[in-house]
C-alpha cells in the first residue's frame, strides 16, 4: 500500500460518531478522523515495513496516519534527531502511548530518552518519558532490577506534576516497574508509602493507586508464582 491509497482509506473512515468518543476520552480530534485502532492495526499488518512511508505519515498531520506510521516505521533506521523531533509534535495522550510502546521502546535510544523526556517541562513530552519506562518494564525481558531502580528518584521527583496526562503517565511507570519482580514490588511499595507522605494531591492519588495494585492479592500471587519459576511478570 502506497502513501496515497493508505491516507484515502482512512479519510473514508470518517466518522464523526467516533472522533466525538475519543474526544470524551480526552483526545484531540483537531486532526483525527476517528478511525478505530483495531482497524489502524489491521492496516498495518498489511503494510511491509517501510521508513520513508512513515515519514511522510508522520508528516501528513493526520492524528490515525501518525499512529500508523509508528506500527509501520524500521526499528533500526529511527535515529534520536527523529525520536526528538517527533515527541515536539505529541498532542494527545494515546498518540504518546502508542508510538512509545510500538517504536521508541524498541530503540537503542529508549533509556537515554527516558531521562532527557521526564526532565522537560512540555506534558507530552514528559508524559513521553514516563510512558517509556512503563512500556521498558513490560517489553524489556532482558533488563534487571537495577535498571528500574534508577528510575525511581525520577518518579519521586514529579510526583508533584498534577497535570492529569503526567501524573497517570507517573503512576504507570511506578505500577509497572512494581509488576516486575518481588525485589522491585517491595520497593515500588516502599516508594509509593514514601510518595504519598508528599504534600500533594497528585502525589497521594499516585501513591494511593499504585498502593492498591501493587499490595493487591492477584498480584502478589503472581509475583510468588513467577519467582518460583525464576520468571519476571511480564
Amino acid at each position: 500500500m502506497e502513501y496515497q491509497e493508505i491516507m484515502d482509506r482512512l479519510k473514508s473512515m470518517f466518522s464523526e460518531g467516533n472522533r466525538k468518543g475519543m474526544a470524551r476520552f480526552g483526545i484531540n480530534i483537531e486532526k483525527a478522523y476517528g478511525v478505530p485502532i483495531p482497524f489502524i492495526r489491521k492496516m498495518a499488518r498489511r503494510i511491509e515495513k517501510n521508513h520513508t512511508l512513515a515519514q511522510e505519515l508522520w508528516s501528513s498531520g493526520v492524528h490515525e496516519a501518525r499512529i500508523l506510521a509508528g506500527l509501520v516505521d524500521e526499528v533500526d533506521k529511527v535515529t534520536e534527531k527523529q525520536m526528538d523531533e517527533w515527541v515536539k509534535d505529541f498532542d494527545s495522550w494515546d498518540l504518546c502511548d502508542q508510538v512509545c510502546s510500538n517504536l521508541f521502546d524498541k530503540t537503542p535510544f529508549a533509556y537515554k530518552k527516558v531521562i532527557e523526556w521526564s526532565s522537560e517541562k512540555k506534558e507530552f513530552i514528559k508524559r513521553a518519558g514516563f510512558v517509556l519506562i512503563a512500556c521498558l518494564a513490560v517489553h524489556d525481558k532482558s533488563a534487571d532490577d537495577k535498571t528500574f531502580e534508577q528510575f525511581f528518584s525520577i518518579i519521586k521527583r514529579d510526583a508533584y506534576d498534577k497535570r492529569n496526562f503526567v501524573k497517570k503517565a507517573v503512576n504507570w511507570a511506578l505500577r509497572q516497574i512494581g509488576k516486575r519482580s518481588i525485589t522491585l514490588n517491595h520497593k515500588a511499595i516502599s516508594l509509593s508509602n514514601e510518595i504519598e507522605e508528599l504534600d500533594s494531591e497528585a502525589a497521594k492519588w499516585i501513591a494511593k493507586n499504585a498502593l492498591s495494585e501493587l499490595k493487591s492479592e492477584k498480584i502478589q500471587m503472581r509475583l510468588k508464582e513467577y519467582k518460583s519459576k525464576n520468571l519476571k511478570i511480564l
